[in-house]
């Protein structure tokens, strides 16, 4: 997959209408990310559009280089109690996400990764809601198109699907931190059509992507 591909809209269907509790990123962010909203006639507002696609990107921001902490956790007192909490203290990545509800309801989360497991964190409620310890993790699915999908597959639990304008670099920091901490390499899967995830312990979900005229078109649907 092309890093440097310019991002093209994305086109969200879903079966049953996605739900969202609130805004995604303020003015300060999206400009630090060159990010500028496009209008849309899905059913994605314009709060979500920097996750799902509906996007340019300057040339010069393609080509920046990987920050890692774009939260600046030390400047967090809620995120380094629960680091510290669990022992762990290098952060090689932080920065908000959406993630999606097995019930298809999306929400903001902060997504960090330290060098031997992966954080979901309620920013309204500084509350931890899940980690999982890197070598839970067996794989991850992406598609080979311009959208901002992943599923991280847990075998032993259940799976997550997010969405994030750094796909490539949550992926790439994943991979390296999974080869440090148990010296083998996470799977990465590109597919063009469709990939599965686990939504719950008894829910099986499919991503379905298309590119269609102007951009992707991504459906999630039950199996």
């Amino acid at each position: 997959m092309n890093r440097y591909k310019a991002q093209r809209r994305v086109q969200i269907d879903e079966s049953e209408t996605p739900k969202y509790d609130d805004d995604v990123q303020d003015e300060e962010q999206q400009e630090e990310n060159g990010i500028r909203l496009r209008p849309s006639d899905s059913n994605v507002t314009e709060d979500q559009e920097p996750f799902m696609g509906f996007k340019a990107r300057r040339k010069a921001s393609l080509r920046r280089e990987y920050k890692g902490d774009y939260l600046d956790v030390p400047s967090r007192p809620f995120l380094m109690k629960i680091l510290q909490k669990q022992g762990d203290k290098q952060v090689l990545f932080a920065d908000k996400v959406l993630k999606f509800t097995s019930s298809g309801k999306m929400k903001r989360r902060i997504l960090m990764i330290t060098d031997f497991a992966i954080y979901i964190v309620d920013p309204d409620t500084d509350a931890l809601k899940r980690r999982i310890a890197l070598a839970a993790v067996d794989k991850m699915c992406l598609s080979e198109l311009s959208d901002n999908f992943f599923a991280i597959i847990i075998p032993t639990e259940y799976d997550l699907l997010m969405a994030s304008t750094r796909k490539t670099e949550i992926v790439t920091v994943l991979v390296e931190a999974t080869k440090s901490a148990s010296e083998y390499e996470l799977e990465v899967v590109f597919s063009n059509s469709r990939f599965e995830y686990n939504a719950s312990a008894d829910l099986v979900k499919e991503v379905q992507f298309e590119e269609v005229e102007g951009g992707v078109r991504t459906r999630i649907v039950r199996k």
